[in-house]
């Protein structure tokens, strides 16, 4: 019988950490979709539309919009932040080769290699939230172009600036967790001892005794 106690195994929490990392991206993407609507439909259908949208299948096929929209994201971030990453990388590994050997050596040790994958994480976070603040700019601005309310000029502008600010702080988050994640990842694989397998000690013999 298994024992319903017994921990959680790396694999199955790293699967988890990587669903949930993925849905808190694409309920970014999904939320701009769901404006960029509300903008193209206007106020009259969005209020007849509304108590579809809160009904629990209307919930199911959000949840399910938003994982597939995280995985574009993430990897069209991913796309467009390469070359960047990329020069970055060139400050600590000469080659891809150098930083390959460097991630695999780091696997021997769980604790660091734990460590690695969540700062890993939480770039992969900031740069699809990089491109959700764009996204979700232009999407409330037009949304809110779309209705007529006091103050309108004063909360596009808010807004904008807002968003403005946010993705800036995500791309410098993106950038500061990449550097130190390639810093801490060459000075840690440096000072690491080498692995080696351990020797098979011969039974003594009369040879062994001499």
């Amino acid at each position: 019988m298994t024992n319903s106690t017994q921990p959680e195994s790396p694999a199955l929490a790293a699967a988890t950490a990587m669903f949930v990392e993925v849905l808190v991206i694409g309920i970014g993407a999904l939320t701009a979709i769901v404006l960029l609507l509300i903008a193209l439909i206007g106020p009259t259908a969005t209020a007849k539309l509304a108590p579809v949208a809160g009904s629990s299948a209307a919930t199911g096929v959000a949840l399910a919009a938003a994982y597939a929209l995280g995985i574009l994201i993430d990897r069209a971030a991913d796309t467009v932040l390469t070359p960047y990453r990329r020069r970055l990388r060139t400050r600590f590994f000469s080659s891809s080769s150098d930083y390959a050997k460097a991630r695999l050596r780091l696997t021997d040790f769980p604790v660091l290699a734990a460590r690695a994958d969540y700062a890993r994480s939480r770039m992969r976070i900031c740069r699809g939230w990089l491109l959700n603040s764009l996204a979700l700019i232009v999407t409330a601005d037009l949304a809110m172009l779309r209705y007529s309310f006091d103050h309108r000029l004063l909360t596009l502008c808010t807004t904008s600036g807002f968003g403005v600010l946010s993705a800036y702080g995500f791309y410098r988050a993106w950038r500061a967790l990449t550097v130190t994640g390639y810093r801490k990842l060459a000075e840690q694989t440096a000072t690491l001892p080498t692995t080696s397998p351990v020797p098979v000690q011969s039974q003594p013999g009369p040879a062994s005794l001499l």
